[in-house]
């Protein structure tokens, strides 16, 4: 049982890691908004692949939710309706939570495969949730560590959608980028933890603690200052019109 436990922690461990290096691809290809909302992808489960999927189109059936672009802004179907032969802005409502009315199916997909990798992380941890009900009585600790991973995916699903919603906000991007990382601290501690060697892995030299520490603070500062490097690049593209997406 413990050695399924920690496979499955070990697995929980490598899509983390795969959300972070996806993530990273979105950040650095621009796709962050490929997806203007969440946790749908313009309003389908399968996000389009062209544009004209986001026109809108008479005697459609169009679903409660389903976003269409017109006039460059993002409308929302307000219920499940089919439309008539023309238009009728009574059926939609403007989407408010920010102004990016632009589809590129390469940024999309893009963004819509960092949701499915970070969907399946959850899934991972919400696995090793279960599995550690049996560790309650002998070792508290590892059910407690498994319920604080799976709070702070949940945490930062969360936070995910609101650096949509606040159109890549840099300030969120960092928290988003904080919290990744502190999940897979959590589970590298646990994944140690329930080692064969229980006592070697988790008994760590003062020299070592220090170092991590100070790699720990390095790390963030770096995160910090990437963040200011990238808004400055796309504050860049934004105003010299370089963005050719």
């Amino acid at each position: 049982m413990k050695t399924r436990f920690r496979f499955w922690v070990g697995v929980s461990l490598v899509l983390v890691y795969i959300v972070i290096a996806a993530g990273a691809i979105v950040r650095v290809t621009g796709s962050g908004m490929g997806c203007p909302d969440w946790p749908k992808c313009f309003g389908y489960l399968i996000p389009p692949t062209e544009r004209a999927q986001l026109d809108w189109n008479s005697q459609h059936e169009y679903s409660g939710g389903e976003v269409i672009i017109v006039d460059e802004v993002l409308r929302v179907a307000k219920t499940d309706f089919i439309s008539s032969l023309q238009y009728t802005e009574s059926n939609w409502e403007t989407y408010t939570k920010h102004d990016y009315a632009h589809f590129n199916a390469f940024h999309t997909w893009v963004e819509f495969i960092n949701r499915l990798a970070g969907a399946l992380a959850g899934i991972a941890t919400l696995l090793v949730g279960v599995l550690s009900i049996r560790y309650w009585k002998k070792k508290k600790r590892i059910p407690t560590l498994s319920v604080l991973i799976i709070l702070g995916m949940g945490f930062q699903a969360w936070l995910g959608k609101t650096v949509v919603d606040s159109n890549l906000l840099p300030a969120k991007i960092t928290v988003h980028m904080v919290m990744a990382l502190l999940i897979v601290a959590l589970l590298v501690y646990l994944y140690a933890y329930t080692s064969p060697h229980e006592k070697e892995a988790t008994t760590t030299p003062t020299l070592i603690k220090k170092l991590g520490l100070a790699a720990i603070v390095l790390t963030l500062i770096q995160i910090g200052i990437g963040t200011q490097i990238r808004q400055f690049i796309d504050f860049q593209i934004d105003s010299y019109g370089l963005d050719q997406a």
